[in-house]
């Protein structure tokens, strides 16, 4: 891949040999965006596991102090008087199997979706849509719930979900640049806290080989995995 000048001049700035902390990691990130959007904060970590073994997979959420500074269009499945209760928690969308009939003719105008257990012989059907997006619902994630209300606001305020892919790698986009340095620090922490705490029993020798931070359109900067360890016993 060819780079342009910013992304060298940027480039010339980081150690690759260093493992730099989490503080001045944000910094360097913060301080060096590229783009003349608002890029995401990004952070990518290597974990020691094997995806294929059901007892090494790692994921889970976490609810990011500070949000992820994006839009997040929700859409509940629901029934009834949930589907009030999703529209005042601030859905975009409530509904049934309308929803669904739209899903399956190729509407996706939504970022999340929520459903209630009696709506999931319906969602069900649109699996090999919803799956390969990461969209499905899943109890483990909290959006398989009567409790519709709290999951709308949870992914309102920042809640996200992560799953080790099939190269052990786990990546999130946790703020934008143009959040306050503190922000940044403080969600990355949280996110980095979370997948520290979420290793399986079954995982064995290095459990996390690498971390980074990055912009969506600059460099990483590579992250000392001391201090991500600690992080986790800490929390």
């Amino acid at each position: 891949m060819k780079h342009g000048k910013k992304y060298k001049a940027v480039l010339a700035k980081i150690d690759r040999a260093k493992r730099y902390p989490l503080n001045q990691a944000v910094k360097l990130v913060r301080e060096n965006k590229i783009a003349k959007f608002d890029e995401s904060v990004e952070v990518s970590v290597r974990l020691g596991v094997d995806p294929k073994q059901a007892d090494q997979i790692v994921r889970g959420t976490v609810l990011l102090p500070h949000g992820t500074g994006k839009k997040i269009r929700v859409l509940v499945l629901a029934k009834g008087e949930k589907i009030k209760e999703a529209e005042t928690a601030g859905a975009e969308f409530a509904g049934a199997d309308e929803f669904v009939e739209k899903i399956s003719g190729g509407w996706m105008d939504f970022d999340a979706i929520v459903a209630t257990p009696d709506m999931m012989g319906s969602v069900g059907k649109l699996g090999k849509v919803l799956g390969p997006r990461g969209l499905m619902p899943n109890p483990k994630a909290g959006t398989v719930t009567f409790d519709v209300a709290k999951a709308v606001k949870d992914l309102k305020a920042g809640k996200i979900e992560y799953r080790v892919d099939k190269a052990g790698v786990i990546g999130a986009a946790i703020g934008k640049v143009s959040f306050a340095e503190n922000q940044i620090l403080e969600n990355a922490q949280s996110f980095l806290a979370t997948i520290v705490r979420a290793k399986p029993s079954a995982a064995r020798g290095t459990y996390l080989k690498s971390a980074t931070l990055s912009s969506t359109m600059g460099p990483g900067v590579k992250l000392d995995p001391n201090e991500i360890l600690t992080l986790g016993k800490s929390a």
